[in-house]
């Protein structure tokens, strides 16, 4: 969807801050946030597309008023009462609802290790034709889906040139919405700064994007 959450090209934010020596975590609780997110995730209920969409639907005002980790526990919270694992009461007051069913998560303490070693993989390998080889000049689609896409606004309907083929992964407007993982190539595909950003750009930059083959068709 168009949201608040696809900044990339928009103005009037300031420059970059590059904090020096940034720590992974800047506080306990992000930590804990990303651990629960990460094992809730193993119970299937939903995806990491599903994820990505979930925070889409923050209201602008409060997107911007949060640093990245509390929007990640306000996106945990909603998949947790959407999918019926707990209501809205319990995780305000903290406490189960009186004779709830206490379940045992997928995810236990001595499998830990092995899951952070292997992780979650989205590439397939399926036999799916390519629609495009490097060195292919390339036109983004011009779409604005009401749902989730991972076609950036700033890079609709422009022209650049496939690099590489990365292979075969899940496709994300499908998959966050649990229509089928329908998976197909994904490029890197350059595009001059100035197809981007206009003139005033610099000629000699470029930028590269993922992009899925239903995000593209020939220029």
């Amino acid at each position: 969807m168009n949201g608040i959450h696809d900044m990339g090209g928009m103005q009037g934010f300031g420059p970059v801050l590059i904090e020096k020596n940034e720590p992974v975590f800047h506080a306990p609780w992000e930590g804990r946030t990303y651990a629960l997110s990460t094992a809730l995730g193993i119970w299937g209920k939903w995806n990491l597309d599903a994820s990505r969409y979930g925070i889409e639907f923050i209201p602008p005002a409060d997107y911007l008023s949060m640093t990245y980790y509390q929007r990640w526990y306000v996106r945990v919270v909603e998949q947790l009462v959407k999918a019926g694992m707990v209501t809205r009461a319990e995780v305000e007051t903290g406490h189960p609802a009186p004779g709830s069913v206490k379940a045992v998560p997928p995810l236990t303490a001595d499998k830990v290790g092995a899951f952070v070693r292997n992780g979650t993989h989205y590439d397939r390998d399926v036999a799916v034709l390519p629609k495009f080889q490097a060195g292919h000049r390339v036109r983004t689609r011009n779409i604005n889906p009401p749902t989730h896409t991972r076609l950036p606004r700033y890079a609709r309907g422009k022209i650049g040139t496939v690099e590489h083929d990365y292979g075969v992964f899940v496709f994300p407007d499908t998959n966050s919405q649990f229509l089928g993982e329908r998976p197909q190539h994904v490029y890197s595909v350059r595009f001059a700064a100035r197809e981007l950003w206009g003139d005033q750009a610099k000629a000699q930059d470029a930028v590269y994007v993922n992009m899925w083959d239903d995000y593209l068709e020939p220029a």
